[in-house]
């Protein structure tokens, strides 16, 4: 299994010859992901088994069972949920990183990898507006990035608030349109939520004034959760109104830009992200809207050494590794130990491609979702349902009941013209394009369309 023998050499070659096709498929195929579960399982029985089996016979096996049964999340025609767009530099950069092993946990062991991925933490801070001794180190997505973040906060009230909280749980304010995660986060890390209703599902200072003069006993709020680009609409919610009534009332500031947050890069959308530089926490995956393979999500603290203190690990076998003057352990930032360096392949695509590439990248995007509405507007039987800010396009079919969004979306799929599933607004079934893809052209989104007449 850890020689180079002729088995070995002939792996080599046929799974780099399958990589290599994939990596200049231009597009990418949708594929439909349509084998019934049992029959997958079927056809996948037995492959794993005492004795080995041939390679080709393994990927073979991988190429016209698996494969054909994932949709591709990055084809320019995925336009549901989240897309990815992974630069080709990044998916090969990925590549490598895999076969160099590398264990980012620790400057002792991986000091050339952190540094590369600090940089790019570094430009990501910049672009925030956080000082210059912000910092922090990449975890897997925007679960992690919330877990470990809010934890952070947490800590902090505890000690900001003493023997005055009394035994009683924190509380956390979030908004209605808050990323399922942060729900979860709060309960995995036993503190409660203050949701704040927001009419027009945008968190503002003015509904966190009114939720907390409504609420008999405020003393217990930890943080304050702002969204920088809500998962179904794209909404940025007002960073700098809310962020400065966090430092009025002493909260932590968080602000989760799992989706929207790389859009402080795109000239035309900066505006929104005024009032980021106030955040205490702020995290961003790369694996959306900075075009890195999955899974990558960056987290940076204002004051790093808030996070050392909450997630340093401590064991006789770890003392080799704490840090002196100068180094940095990503382990201390976040909840996880062990961790590959996922920021590597976005250090080498930014190097490669240049910032300004990203820049119109992003845009791209953001305009094509400006003139998908606008096509919307045109169309009588459309309803455009709010303006977008970001990527993310809502719209209403007139007539439309759940069942004929639903059965719209199958039939486009089957087709292989998008994978373009229906969401919810305010109750009501509803479509929603998410545009991400530099590649995803107006004619993609006029086929749609025509589909709704």
């Amino acid at each position: 299994m850890h020689d180079i023998d002729q088995t070995t050499e002939q792996m080599v070659r046929s799974v780099l010859a399958y990589a290599e096709n994939r990596l200049r498929m231009n597009p990418v195929p949708l594929d439909r992901g349509a084998l019934p579960a049992q029959e997958l399982y079927e056809r996948l029985d037995g492959l794993i088994r005492g004795a080995g089996r041939p390679p080709d016979e393994v990927l073979g096996v991988y190429a016209s069972v698996i494969a054909p049964s994932v949709i591709s999340a990055d084809s320019p025609r995925f336009l549901g949920f989240i897309p990815a767009a992974p630069t080709k530099a990044a998916l090969l950069f990925d590549m490598l990183v895999s076969c160099a092993s590398i264990q980012g946990i620790s400057w002792l062991e991986a000091s050339g990898a952190i540094a590369a991925e600090n940089t790019v933490l570094r430009l990501i801070a910049d672009e925030a507006g956080l000082p210059a001794g912000a910092g922090g180190c990449f975890v897997s997505g925007g679960s992690a990035g919330n877990l470990s973040t809010l934890a952070v906060a947490r800590e902090t009230a505890k000690s900001r608030l003493g023997e005055a909280l009394g035994g009683r749980r924190l509380r956390v304010v979030v908004g209605t349109d808050a990323h399922s995660s942060i729900v979860n986060t709060l309960r995995l890390l036993e503190m409660d939520a203050l949701v704040v209703e927001t009419p027009d599902h945008r968190l503002t200072a003015d509904t966190v004034r009114a939720a907390i003069a409504a609420d008999p006993d405020p003393s217990d709020i930890a943080a304050v959760v702002c969204t920088s680009g809500t998962t179904n609409a794209g909404i940025v919610d007002d960073l700098a109104g809310v962020g400065a009534l966090a430092k009025e009332h002493g909260w932590w500031f968080h602000v989760d830009g799992a989706y929207g947050g790389a859009g402080i890069f795109a000239p035309s959308l900066k505006h929104l992200y005024a009032g980021l530089e106030l955040a205490d926490s702020f995290i961003l995956d790369p694996h959306k809207w900075l075009f890195t393979p999955f899974d990558c999500c960056a987290v940076l603290y204002r004051d790093p050494e808030l996070a050392r203190g909450v997630h340093t690990q401590d064991a006789s076998y770890l003392d080799v590794i704490h840090t002196s003057h100068g180094e940095w352990n990503p382990t201390d930032y976040a909840y996880h130990l062990t961790r590959r360096a996922r920021g590597l392949p976005l250090w080498f695509s930014l190097a490669v491609y240049g910032v300004d590439a990203y820049r119109e990248a992003i845009e791209v995007a953001a305009d094509l979702a400006r003139q998908t509405a606008d096509l919307i507007r045109a169309a009588d039987h459309l309803e455009l349902i709010r303006e977008p800010d970001l990527g993310v396009v809502l719209f209403r079919r007139i007539g439309w009941g759940h069942e004929d969004y639903t059965r719209w979306a199958e039939r486009l799929h089957q087709d292989e013209v998008a994978f373009i599933p229906p969401s919810k607004w305010d109750g009501e079934t509803v479509g929603r394009f998410a545009f991400l893809h530099p590649d995803t052209s107006l004619d993609v989104v006029r086929e749609v369309l025509a589909r709704t007449s």
